[in-house]
């Protein structure tokens, strides 16, 4: 018996039928779709005026991590220093790379002359444990320390992500504050992927879909990137969703659907961060599964959901004026 769950926003459902989905992820599967070509950047920078320019920084262990600055062309940051959106792409920990859903935060470089950083950190299950966000916090290191020749507003950094990529964000916040360095003046979590434990009543309805992840592939991923670790000893900047102290945060924005597999530990994140004392803006929107607005960015309810999160981000980083 199909459990009672919220349905798919028509204009979504319809678009959804034509796509053929997977349902589960296996070694196999993944080796297949990590030999799919990468996210078409180019095609996005074609009539963009942006300067790109590509580097590597050191990992806590020495690995190179790929990081690409994307800064917009005829600004001269040496006058006004332009905030930055630290990029960390989705792809459940397994898949993806620094191009992926690079529109969204390219989207925020049009409208708020934003210096995009995107950062390629390592995958699971090759990288398990800590490594992910650990590369994630090196980059944005890397970044605060360069915010002068980069022409970036060091009290103007974002860090933003979407699905695993948000739930990475979330992680590298966590850091930031427990470490006292960098500062980070917002956090934009896009249907983040914060907790391992998959125990919540949105998990268990959509166990198998519809929409593009599942319990069980959540579950997969899960699995690659803990490796070893269990219990008590998986730390919170890893499944941010075990931290106890939620306090002391930046500006939050996070959304989700309210049909898809995270709606539920998402909507519990933002509501500790309330508790907390902190500020947090939440949206559900209705009939979304996970990563609707990536795929399908022209639907009503997408172009919503986008609009809204860069609405949020121009009034956050607006410097206002005493009264």
């Amino acid at each position: 018996m199909t459990m009672a769950r919220p349905g798919l926003d028509p204009e979504l459902r319809d678009l959804l039928a034509d796509m053929p989905l997977m349902t589960q992820l296996t070694p196999e599967v993944l080796a297949h779709l990590r030999q799919l070509p990468s996210a078409p950047v180019d095609s996005l920078l074609a009539d963009r005026p942006v300067n790109r320019r590509d580097i590597t920084v050191p990992a806590g262990d020495g690995a190179a991590i790929p990081l690409t600055v994307f800064t917009p062309a005829h600004t001269d940051h040496r006058v006004t220093a332009a905030p930055c959106v630290y990029w960390m792409h989705g792809g459940g920990m397994v898949m993806g790379d620094r191009f992926s859903q690079i529109d969204i935060p390219l989207e925020w470089l049009d409208a708020l002359g934003a210096v995009v950083v995107t950062v390629d950190y390592r995958l699971a299950p090759e990288a398990t444990g800590t490594t992910p966000v650990d590369d994630c916090y090196q980059g944005l290191l890397w970044v605060a320390e360069h915010s002068a020749e980069l022409g970036i507003d060091p009290a103007r950094i974002v860090v933003a992500g979407a699905s695993a990529g948000g739930g990475l964000a979330a992680g590298v916040t966590l850091l930031a504050r427990d470490r006292g360095t960098p500062a980070i003046a917002a956090q934009v979590l896009i249907g983040p992927m914060l907790d391992h434990r998959n125990t919540s009543a949105s998990s268990r309805q959509y166990a198998h879909g519809p929409g593009i992840w599942t319990r069980d592939m959540n579950e997969f991923g899960w699995r690659c990137l803990l490796g070893d670790l269990t219990g008590d000893r998986i730390p919170a900047h890893v499944s941010p969703a075990l931290a106890d102290d939620l306090s002391g945060l930046p500006a939050t924005y996070i959304d989700t659907g309210s049909a898809e597999v995270f709606r539920d530990e998402d909507v519990d994140y933002a509501g500790r961060i309330w508790a907390a004392g902190g500020q947090a803006e939440l949206h559900v929107w209705a009939g979304g599964f996970h990563g609707f607005d990536a795929l399908y960015p022209k639907a009503r309810v997408s172009a919503t959901a986008r609009r809204t999160r860069t609405d949020w981000l121009t009034r956050t980083l607006t410097p206002h004026s005493a009264a």
